[in-house]
């Protein structure tokens, strides 16, 4: 009888499943979990339609539709402005008097967009649609600045805002006062008086130019300028609802071909001379080594000084870069003045002419 019971006990054991391999267990566990997490999230995305993904939900979310946003009156197109002078990309940088010979692309295209504005861009500038009254301008402009501000006031606003660490800041680049930046300063002018503006690069070679641009174009009043840092202050009855409409560029146009800035054989010299004083310009110790983005506000009294004593002049721009190479070539020319006879290899050689030398040789009387 034993030996049966052990023998159905065997045959129980042998008939019984066996049970599944473990990793069929994490397969199924894993599946369960996945469509259950994807049914709680379609009930949360049920209850929550408008709630946008990664973010909390601070307040409930009533069922009535959103609003539509209704634009502004004053956005609408074409935008009328009453600033008094033609809109360029760049104030400081180009010069009005010198007419481009070509343009590298159409000029019908215009960077404030088409049908923005009510002027018409001809590829180098926007003039205002109707004539100017100069003598209004300028009568609107004394109204805002208001009284000239006392030595105590101009003190405190140069303590409050001349710092590094002040928010009302605006970095001025190589492309200087340039259109968008003006907006830029009425922004600032918001909030505070006065707004601090710091230059870099090629501007810095003219900061009168500079400063003149930014009180011609903005209306304010520059109050402090050390080196490089200036501070614009915008006027006693500014008011910031009644700022100006400046319509936006919307990107940065190419810029117009202009003459050829070196010629072949520099004004007075023949051919061969030309050669020789490029050759002994190259040979020469640099003046200076200017930086790209640096502060060149001594490089034009440098020029000047080392004229008195030689002929040809180098300066190193090996870190500046050629576009700016050529920018400080330019503006050297007609501060200084000078003539550029060569760029090759990031190295500007300039020649102080004929007339400079006429004018140091003759007798002072």
């Amino acid at each position: 009888m034993l030996n049966l019971h052990r023998l159905s006990l065997k045959t129980l054991t042998l008939i019984r499943p066996s049970p599944p391999p473990p990793f069929l267990l994490l397969l199924q566990s894993s599946t369960i979990s996945s469509t259950t997490h994807l049914h709680e999230q379609q009930q949360q995305q049920q209850q929550d339609i408008y709630d946008p993904p990664f973010t909390p939900l601070k307040t409930p979310i009533s069922n009535t539709p959103r609003q539509t946003l209704i634009p502004s009156q004053d956005q609408t197109f074409p935008l009328k402005s009453d600033l008094p002078f033609d809109f360029r990309y760049s104030y400081s940088e180009t010069n009005p008097n010198v007419k481009p010979i070509g343009f590298r692309e159409p000029p019908r295209y215009s960077p404030f967009g088409p049908g923005r504005i009510d002027r018409h861009w001809n590829g180098v500038s926007a003039p205002p649609a109707e004539a100017v009254d100069s003598e209004r301008v300028l009568e609107e402009r004394e109204s805002v600045l208001g009284e000239p501000l006392t030595e105590e006031e101009i003190e405190i606003l140069v303590e409050t805002y001349r710092h590094s660490h002040c928010n009302r800041q605006i970095n001025l680049g190589k492309g200087g006062v340039t259109h968008n930046l003006l907006d830029d300063i009425h922004n600032h002018w918001k909030r505070a008086e006065a707004v601090r503006i710091k230059c870099l690069g090629v501007p810095t070679l003219d900061m009168e130019n500079v400063c003149f641009h930014l009180e011609d174009k903005t209306g304010g009043k520059v109050i402090y300028r050390c080196i490089n840092i200036l501070l614009l202050y915008r006027g006693r009855n500014y008011d910031p609802k009644n700022k100006p409409v400046i319509p936006l560029m919307l990107y940065k146009p190419l810029a117009p071909i202009y003459p050829k800035l070196v010629n072949n054989v520099a004004d007075g010299l023949t051919f061969e001379e030309t050669k020789e004083m490029r050759n002994r310009g190259l040979n020469l110790p640099p003046l200076m080594k200017l930086t790209r983005n640096g502060v060149y506000v001594n490089v034009v009294a440098r020029v000047r000084e080392a004229f008195e004593t030689k002929e040809v002049v180098r300066l190193d721009c090996s870190h500046v870069g050629t576009s700016d190479c050529k920018k400080i070539g330019v503006k050297l020319r007609d501060l200084v003045p000078c003539i550029p006879i060569l760029f090759k290899d990031d190295q500007i050689i300039l020649w102080r002419g004929k007339d400079t030398q006429q004018r140091q040789d003759s007798p002072k009387q």
